[in-house]
């Protein structure tokens, strides 16, 4: 047994750690309930097999996902890192391209959270450039930063918003031979006709995130992929683990991609677009609702007046949701995954319930709060 105390342990840890805030995600912030609607999954997703050979070590980049992938993309394979999710897609474009102290990156809030929390793990400072009305770039507000990567989520998260195509077109001819443009398209398969994929030929610093996380319906597999120009491809693959891809998630990422796994996610994305679009027809007409955010995604974002007190009473219903109102450029939102039929109605109610209840009157102290 270690003579160390727990005091003396977090000492030892680099000032950075000490002071870095974590992501929170949806899991580890929020648990129990039987609806999930919190996390952007895909409550729709199809069931896959193994074959049991697990005493090798896998190979870094699967031939058969990246192939599988290149073609349902519309790329060369050389263009393709598998990644565990797009999440160390982004945390490795930073540590690839950004010197640590020197350089920065910028974002547009309100958007996800882990573009910042990489670039601040990693020494590399974060310019913010709020998003107009929450739905556009601020070009200008972007021009006048100098970073090495600009991300743009597009779907947005947690907006839904898809972000303009000839803005993101203007980024890019801003930045070449600058920067590179990260275009996060994890959301993409709801709005396929938006994705930049085909400015990959046009723009060598253009830089693609995918997943398997949504529309594909294997959150839990941590699948994600990069594209770009070979050289881009080759610079990330010194940075990243020697087996990233573990063997069954290889295994079932192929069977998700083939032709019959394809069929299938289109096939739950036009399912899940039907019941979101039914769902903003709902929330547009609850009295308590105050702006309801166009989505092109497997989640709605909501304006209510009080965001926590919404959350709440929905847990008391056994439903989650997820409060954004800590998002940069939000306020008093609540964002709302879409699930399946059943999961919806059950949604529904609930929320035609606590809409229709009569509110306390915000100006009284003795205002109930939930634990």
């Amino acid at each position: 047994m270690s003579d160390l105390s727990v005091p003396e342990i977090n000492n030892l840890a680099r000032q950075l750690v000490k002071d870095l805030v974590p992501y929170a995600s949806a899991r580890s912030s929020m648990s129990g309930g039987a609806v999930w609607l919190n996390a952007n999954e895909n409550a729709l997703a199809p069931a896959y097999q193994l074959d049991g050979t697990f005493n090798r070590y896998p190979s870094c980049q699967p031939k058969a996902v990246i192939n599988a992938y290149a073609a349902y993309a519309g790329v060369a394979p050389e263009q393709v890192l598998v990644s565990r999710g797009a999440d160390e897609g982004i945390e490795l474009l930073i540590r690839s391209f950004c010197e640590p102290k020197l350089d920065s990156i910028t974002l547009c809030p309100p958007t996800y959270g882990m573009y910042a929390i990489s670039a601040e793990s990693n020494q590399t400072a974060v310019n913010k450039v709020l998003l107009l009305n929450s739905e556009q770039l601020d070009l200008a507000g972007i021009f006048a930063t100098e970073p090495k990567l600009v991300f743009i989520c597009s779907p947005n998260n947690p907006t839904g918003d898809l972000i303009p195509r000839q803005q993101i077109i203007a980024v890019l001819e801003h930045f070449k031979d600058k920067a590179l443009v990260v275009v996060d398209e994890a959301y993409i398969e709801f709005a396929p006709e938006a994705s930049v994929v085909p400015l990959l030929s046009t723009y060598p610093h253009l830089v693609v995130l995918r997943t398997l996380s949504k529309a594909f319906g294997l959150a839990g597999l941590r699948c994600g992929f990069t594209l770009a120009a070979p050289a881009v491809i080759s610079a990330l693959k010194k940075m990243i683990a020697p087996y990233p891809i573990a063997e069954p998630v290889a295994q079932i990422a192929a069977q998700a991609l083939s032709a019959k796994g394809i069929i299938q996610m289109q096939q739950s994305v036009a399912t899940i677009n039907r019941l979101r679009n039914d769902f903003i027809a709902t929330a547009q007409q609850l009295p308590g609702v105050q702006r309801v955010w166009p989505s092109n995604a497997n989640y709605v974002l909501l304006q209510v007046a009080d965001a926590a007190d919404c959350v709440a009473e929905l847990i008391n219903a056994d439903i989650l949701i997820r409060n954004q109102s800590s998002q940069l450029g939000l306020s008093q939102v609540v964002r709302v995954s879409i699930g399946s039929p059943d999961e919806m109605q059950r949604l529904t109610t609930a929320m035609q319930q606590y809409f229709s209840e009569p509110k306390p009157d915000p100006e009284i102290p003795e205002k109930r709060e939930h634990a």
